[in-house]
């Protein structure tokens, strides 16, 4: 079971950093219109693969150490992998204004969106992936990207309450439990402090998008927090499934893949006031000179028993039917959060970019979280 790699995949980054960032991204101007959309490059189905050599970024223990060989072997391109420990580094790099070297980039959906936006991807050329044929319905209807047009869902999830059975004393189902937890819990639950997850429980508890840019609405995220505050253990992105088993903490708002349902006294649930679907994707540069084959190392990825690997060792889901096909019953079993099927997924709510309300965001998280 592979986890540090998302300790620092989802967890805050420098402030200077995210502050770049976020000015970058708002400049894109929020929504999913994907006005500024690169022109398709043409591209030669019948092109020597083995003449080209890629260069892919990803983070790490996100996908099998051995594929870069194997893929080689099968394909002919050799693979160079680089490692990124969060969203907002490898973005630093790619909106930076000069060829990064990267030919194909593992970031989330709204990143993927904002990335799109500034016309830095290729779109897809979907008859260069004909294992696109894998994957769910629903995976062509994400709010960042419908359609996949420029971006390939890799893993999918949702973000919920994980909580020790023996220590609630009861069955929480609502963000509210969390916010506001019954007197027994009070200094035993803990919430993230990654601003977009930060803030969902208090947005879907008061009726809000997770993706509100209305002032008066995240002010109003922002006082429910400072209220929530008061009962919090911590704000932890990386150890809330360790306190869970130590039972230092009784319930913590955790992703799905990182709630340890293995321990039978641990459980997730999805609140009742929903929650969101967030998507870590594959994009291919603009500037890539090797698309020939950054479109056959996503084709390959997309071979179920490739894609497969994900959710048998990440334990996230993939949004690849063949692939979640192969997965082991015992492993369902013991990790029911896989069971969860892509339309009940697409319940929830995708983050998109912020476009100008980024900067709101990380200012609201940075006031809610100090101290």
């Amino acid at each position: 079971m592979l986890l540090p790699f998302k300790n620092v995949r989802r967890s805050a980054v420098p402030a200077a950093l995210a502050a770049g960032l976020v000015l970058a991204m708002a400049a894109c101007g929020g929504g999913a219109d994907n006005a500024g959309a690169a022109t398709p490059d043409t591209l030669d189905p019948n092109a020597d693969l083995s003449k080209q050599r890629l260069t892919v970024s990803n983070w790490d223990g996100y996908m099998p150490e051995d594929l870069p060989e194997k893929f080689k072997a099968a394909k002919g391109p050799a693979v160079t992998v680089t490692k990124h420990a969060t969203n907002e580094e490898i973005m630093a790099k790619l909106t930076a204004g000069a060829d990064s070297g990267i030919d194909v980039a593992f970031v989330s959906g709204q990143f993927a969106q904002a990335l799109a936006e500034q016309g830095l991807v290729e779109p897809i050329h979907a008859d260069l992936v004909p294992n696109l044929k894998n994957l769910y319905p629903e995976a062509g209807q994400l709010a960042y990207d419908q359609g996949n047009k420029f971006s390939v869902p890799y893993t999918w999830g949702t973000t919920g309450l994980c909580y020790r059975t023996d220590l609630t004393g009861y069955t929480p189902d609502s963000w509210e439990d969390l916010l506001s937890p019954k007197p027994q819990l009070a200094k035993k639950v803990t919430m993230m402090a990654t601003e977009r997850w930060l803030m969902l429980p208090a947005q879907k508890t008061l009726g809000f998008s997770a993706n509100t840019t209305d002032a008066e609405q995240l002010e109003q995220v922002k006082q429910k927090l400072l209220t929530a505050k008061k009962s919090l253990l911590a704000y932890d992105d990386t150890t809330f499934g360790d306190r869970l088993k130590s039972g230092e903490a009784a319930l913590v708002e955790a992703w799905d893949g990182w709630c340890p349902t293995d321990d039978p006294k641990i459980k997730f649930v999805v609140p009742k006031e929903g929650s969101d679907l967030w998507v870590d994707t594959m994009v291919i540069l603009k500037t890539s000179k090797n698309k020939e084959a950054a479109h056959a190392f996503i084709n390959y990825i997309l071979d179920p028993d490739n894609h497969s690997w994900a959710a048998e060792n990440i334990l996230y889901k993939v949004p690849n039917a063949a692939a979640m096909a192969k997965v082991d019953a015992k492993l369902l079993e013991t990790h029911p959060q896989l069971k969860f099927a892509p339309a009940d997924l697409l319940k929830q709510e995708v983050p998109v970019d912020l476009g100008d309300a980024a900067p709101v965001y990380t200012r609201i998280a940075t006031e809610v979280s100090a101290g």
